[in-house]
């Protein structure tokens, strides 16, 4: 999976959409009584778990979850026959996709960014005959040599290369702003860091499968609203966090990679975000992105038991 940023803070297409659709009926009882349509999703890399993808199935069955991140390395490594195996796998455990992570680095050089993009349509090609139709990526708050005008340019010349060949391949994609104060005013030119600002870059882009992803700990640090989240359509949101903050902090001084697990502490108005996104009726993945040191230093299954759990306290709520 394409986790880049812990380092850089502190990695037969007919029948496989139709395999995706059936499994996300499970859900659509809930929706039709007004309740939650999301899924409780496991994106291993982000809680410390190593796990390749077939491991990281059988831990979302085994801990409760309803479905798990897709790696686009793995899924392009399998045969045709490997990957109808897979998505049998995946139905047998009741599981759907929740989205995958971004394969391009596209916050260096030119030639990286190149690199990595003409590798992307075979990327986005694998998970468009595994069935996965969301894909994510995150927006770092500044700049040390980039004026805000100069990195808004570069972000949406290289952001639309990306959507293009993501929309050829059906694939929704995400753009989550970080709101952290802390790691904006370590930087000499702040950068898009605001639902709105987000926004801003979509529209010049000028891709139509543009959309957020939505994090309660970005959307806190924001100083943003439930209303905020109820101004968007749900196709707009492609993906979602839950996250807590540590007490006793102001805002301004929260830092990223210092966050709890969902509702750990109620720092955070998580009921609030939750009912929002059920309101719009946001269909994708929950997940969590604590960066907690003490989550990263347990094994696999308990790390995985305790994400469940608060996951499921929070969308409870």
């Amino acid at each position: 999976m394409n986790l880049n940023r812990r380092s850089l803070i502190a990695s037969t297409v007919s029948a496989a959409a139709l395999s995706q659709f059936a499994m996300a009926n499970m859900f659509a009882d809930e929706s039709a009584s007004g309740k939650r349509r999301f899924t409780i999703d496991l994106r291993w890399g982000s809680i410390g778990v190593k796990a390749n993808q077939n491991e990281a199935i059988e831990l979302a069955e085994k801990h409760g979850f309803e479905s798990v991140a897709a790696s686009p390395q793995a899924l392009a490594a399998l045969t045709n026959d490997e990957n109808a195996e897979l998505l049998a796998e995946l139905k047998r455990r009741k599981l759907v996709w929740g989205s995958s992570g971004l394969p391009v680095q596209f916050r260096e050089d030119e030639a990286r960014f190149k690199k990595d993009l003409a590798e992307l349509p075979r990327l986005a090609a694998a998970l468009q005959r595994a069935g996965v139709d969301r894909m994510g990526t995150w927006i770092m708050p500044g700049h040390d040599d980039l004026t805000y005008l100069e990195n808004f340019k570069q972000h949406a010349s290289r952001l639309r290369e990306i959507a293009k060949v993501l929309q050829n391949h059906g694939l929704r994609f995400g753009l989550e702003y970080v709101g952290t104060p802390t790691l904006r005013h370590g930087r000499r030119y702040s950068f898009v860091h605001t639902m709105k600002e987000t926004a801003e870059l979509h529209e010049a882009i000028g891709v139509s499968n543009m959309g957020f992803v939505l994090d309660t700990w970005h959307w806190y640090t924001a100083g943003e609203t439930a209303d905020d989240i109820r101004s968007l359509d749900a196709k707009q949101i492609v993906g979602c966090d839950l996250n807590d903050a540590p007490t006793g902090i102001p805002i301004d001084e929260q830092l990223d990679n210092r966050r709890e697990l969902p509702v750990a502490t109620g720092v955070i108005d998580t009921k609030s975000f939750v009912q929002a996104l059920i309101d719009v009726g946001y269909d994708g993945p929950v997940r969590a992105e604590p960066f907690n040191q003490a989550l990263n230093r347990m094994d696999n299954d308990p790390a995985c038991a305790a994400v469940s759990k608060a996951l499921h306290a929070a969308v409870s709520l």
